[in-house]
């Protein structure tokens, strides 16, 4: 059984009838089938805190719909895959139905009641197991935001000579603007812009561009926008013409000049306009916090 017939069954009267009327005949079987239906519930959960603990770190750019469900099918198709495996979470609640419900003997009545009678049990299972999930999601996150640290070092370090600005505070509002580098600016062939920083193509710009659709915060509410964004031939010219930026602009001039703690350096982009959202300063303020932390432990 897949993974939607199993949620649609846990969730649907039909489905509770049907399994009910088994008992009947086959208490072992429904006793399975029951366990199946849990361990499918349980499996969507855990892809979800960890889901949940992955994406805590990333906030950017690419964030929509579209991107949104794709994520959605792609841990459905894990969870499909997770479900069901011999000597799996599902015949250990199997084991455990049918040592509650007397295993071959139950009564149809108790084996139809089983899975509310389980129900509780089994959340408190996928409860206890929460915690452990998002830890191995956020470790694996650490571990590609150290690797996105140590990726874009060298370029930073580059441009904080040219700028002023730590090279830690600009990898990490590159990180903040790619969701670590999870959702950078693509092509509409799939290939890299190598834009880091989420800079708008505007009429000066005479290079290549990227359109993509992204999130505008316009009279403070978030709506999808399709947009021209500069296009680089890698990573390091984005990292210049993020520098070249910040130096020139009159805009930027107080950034540069107050980039002396991560909360003024973030703040003085907020109050120049870098970008739309309200809360852009306290998000890349914890990104920058984070960097500075992968930092020490890189040392």
């Amino acid at each position: 059984m897949n993974l939607s017939s199993t949620t649609q069954l846990a969730n649907d009267t039909h489905g509770v009838d049907a399994l009910r009327a088994r008992a009947a005949t086959d208490p072992k079987g429904a006793v399975r089938e029951a366990a199946r239906q849990f361990e499918a519930l349980f499996m969507q959960e855990l892809m979800k805190s960890m889901r949940q603990a992955q994406q805590s770190m990333a906030s950017g750019l690419l964030d929509n719909g579209g991107t949104q469900m794709g994520t959605e099918m792609l841990d459905t198709q894990l969870s499909t895959k997770m479900t069901g495996l011999p000597g799996g979470l599902g015949d250990a609640i199997a084991r455990q139905l049918e040592r509650q419900v007397g295993g071959a003997a139950v009564a149809p009545a108790a084996a139809a009641g089983a899975p509310a009678a389980t129900a509780k049990t089994t959340e408190k299972t996928a409860a206890a197991a929460r915690p452990a999930a998002a830890a191995g999601a956020a470790q694996a996150g650490t571990a590609r935001a150290s690797d996105f640290v140590a990726q874009h070092q060298e370029a930073a370090r580059a441009a904080e000579a040219q700028t002023g600005i730590p090279a830690a505070f600009m990898v990490s509002q590159a990180a903040h603007e790619t969701g670590w580098g999870r959702r950078e600016i693509r092509h509409a062939d799939g290939s890299n812009a190598f834009n880091l920083f989420g800079i708008k193509a505007d009429t000066n710009w005479k290079g290549a561009t990227a359109e993509v659709t992204t999130t505008e915060y316009i009279g403070g509410v978030a709506r999808k926008v399709v947009a021209k964004f500069r296009a680089y031939a890698s990573y390091a010219e984005s990292f210049a013409d993020y520098a070249r930026m910040m130096k020139t602009s009159p805009r930027y001039s107080g950034v540069v000049a107050n980039a002396g703690s991560a909360q003024q350096f973030a703040q003085g982009l907020q109050r120049a306009g870098y970008a739309t959202d309200p809360a852009y300063a306290d998000k890349l303020t914890r990104v920058i916090n984070t960097t500075l932390r992968l930092q020490r432990s890189l040392a």
